[in-house]
């Protein structure tokens, strides 16, 4: 059983000549043996010629190893495969009490335990380092992370890395905390990069991880960036006041402890806006543009992205994920001691991750990065910080009615099932109902949670539309992900569609 077609394609096209077909059709009953086999040969000639220009492309039997420069090996300008990478995941109630066990199984000598200040206080990181004295880890402790972090707030924690010279890297907190763990594995293992080499293009010049990193471990004590699953480290960039980040496989955690214990320390509205990230990591991955739409085409399997458009795999955990939030997020917010709810919501952020880690995200990341950055200020309630923030998981769902009925043109199969999963009643609707449909079973969602009503309840004005619009081009890694190319026009008219909700 042949797994190409060529060899079919090019007999089939054999039979369909004129004298040339099996059963002697070109030779007279009689004829002379010479003319039969020099019929024969030619058959056999044009047969090689039709396989060579039908040759198999697929990786398994092309033998295009040398191509023009920016030419895949498949010879095609967008993907034709798609990778799953995840990390190691161990979940249970409890699970952090094994992270010195975990340690002392790496042979880890010198250990580098980052968190915020706020939870070096807290019972998690209290368990992880009763955890490492019980097993003879020497460790120490950097509780200068960053809640949403910049470039400068990285490049601090990748300093102490370096001073530290420590063979594995424990991160205890939210995405905040691990993405900056990363960085600091990252940079402290290439000492001699400049900080931009990693980061993501075009801010930075987007090089390929090939230096060997250290173990990481990560402890999530936030149920919403999944960070414990991705290769994705995230930061403002003070200089353009966007987000950007370090998207590469080789950054991702050698293991998440998911400990559904940790999220009962949660306040509301921060388990809110974590849940608002989940929502959206699996929303925009499973209307992100299919991995076969996605271009360039890598020339090597080493340059190509952590984000690689929808696939069947991250379609799996995208909509499983949903489904948890569908059920669980309003319960996990209301109630703090509905452990159920909580660790559910635990779980689907990993979910999640794993998910958008490998699909990606699109629009409403991309559109939350300024907002975010540009923050005026507005301060979260239930965040002890002493600076304004827009949490990360607010910045991004405040524009996904506005983004939803913008894609919707594209797999409104896809966007009716996603409102159907978050509630709607979509037996009559058609595919041109499928944005607003969406669009207004989101809003009612929100609404439900008591979340601020658009860009102008958190400090925004149709006046920093412009600035906004500027923020978000750079975000090519996610933009182009996008089932529908947008101009700036459409930018514009997505954040003004944002400035108010209900």
């Amino acid at each position: 059983m042949f797994c190409c077609r060529a060899l079919w394609l090019g007999w089939a096209e054999e039979k369909r000549r004129p004298g040339l077909a099996g059963g002697g059709g070109g030779v007279a009953a009689g004829g002379r043996l010479g003319s039969a086999m020099a019929a024969a040969r030619a058959r056999v000639v044009h047969l090689l010629r039709l396989l060579q220009r039908a040759a198999c492309q697929c990786p398994s039997h092309s033998h295009t190893y040398s191509q023009a420069p920016g030419l895949s090996p498949s010879g095609k300008t967008t993907d034709y495969a798609f990778e799953m990478a995840v990390s190691t995941i161990r979940y249970g109630a409890g699970v952090t009490k094994e992270v010195g066990m975990d340690l002392q199984n790496m042979g880890a000598k010198n250990v580098c335990l980052m968190t915020d200040k706020n939870l070096s206080h807290l019972p998690p990181v209290q368990t992880v380092m009763d955890s490492l004295v019980k097993n003879g880890i020497n460790f120490k402790v950097y509780d200068h992370v960053r809640v949403e972090p910049t470039d400068t707030s990285f490049m601090e924690a990748i300093e102490f890395a370096k001073k530290g010279a420590f063979d594995a890297f424990l991160a205890v907190g939210g995405g905040s905390t691990i993405d900056t763990c990363k960085a600091a594995n990252l940079y402290s293992s290439s000492p001699d990069s400049d900080f931009l080499d990693y980061v993501n293009a075009p801010i930075g010049k987007g090089k390929p991880v090939t230096v060997p990193l250290k173990p990481l471990i990560a402890v999530p004590t936030t149920s919403g960036t999944g960070s414990e699953t991705t290769g994705v480290a995230i930061f403002d960039y003070e200089h353009l006041k966007v987000k950007t980040g370090i998207a590469s496989r080789a950054i991702k955690p050698t293991l998440g402890l998911v400990d559904p214990l940790h999220t009962l320390h949660m306040p509301g509205r921060v388990v809110a806006n974590s849940g608002f990230d989940v929502l959206c990591h699996a929303l925009e991955s499973y209307t992100a543009l299919p991995y076969h739409m996605r271009s360039p085409c890598p020339s090597s399997p080493i340059t190509r992205p952590a984000y690689q458009g929808s696939n069947p795999i991250s379609d799996i955990w995208a909509v499983h994920a949903l489904r948890i939030v569908a059920k669980y997020l309003k319960r996990a917010v209301r109630n703090p001691d509905d452990l159920e709810a909580r660790s559910n919501m635990h779980l689907a952020s990993a979910f999640a991750g794993i998910g958008f880690g490998n699909a990606g995200v699109h629009l409403c990341h991309g559109m939350s990065y300024p907002i975010s950055g540009l923050v005026k200020t507005y301060k979260a309630k239930d965040y002890d910080v002493d600076h304004p923030l827009v949490p990360h998981g607010l910045s991004v769902v405040l524009t996904s009615p506005a983004v939803f009925t913008f894609t919707s043109q594209m797999f409104p199969e896809r966007h009716l099932e996603v409102a159907e999963i978050l509630g709607a009643d979509t037996r009559t609707a058609r595919r041109p109902d499928a944005g607003p449909v969406l669009a207004d079973t989101l809003r009612k969602f929100l609404f439900d949670l008591d979340v601020d009503d658009g860009l102008a309840a958190i400090g925004y004005s149709k006046a920093d539309i412009p600035e906004l619009v500027k923020g978000t081009l750079p975000q090519e890694r996610v933009t182009k992900l996008a089932p529908r190319p947008q101009s700036e026009e459409d930018l514009s008219a997505l954040f003004e569609a944002s400035m108010k909700l209900y």
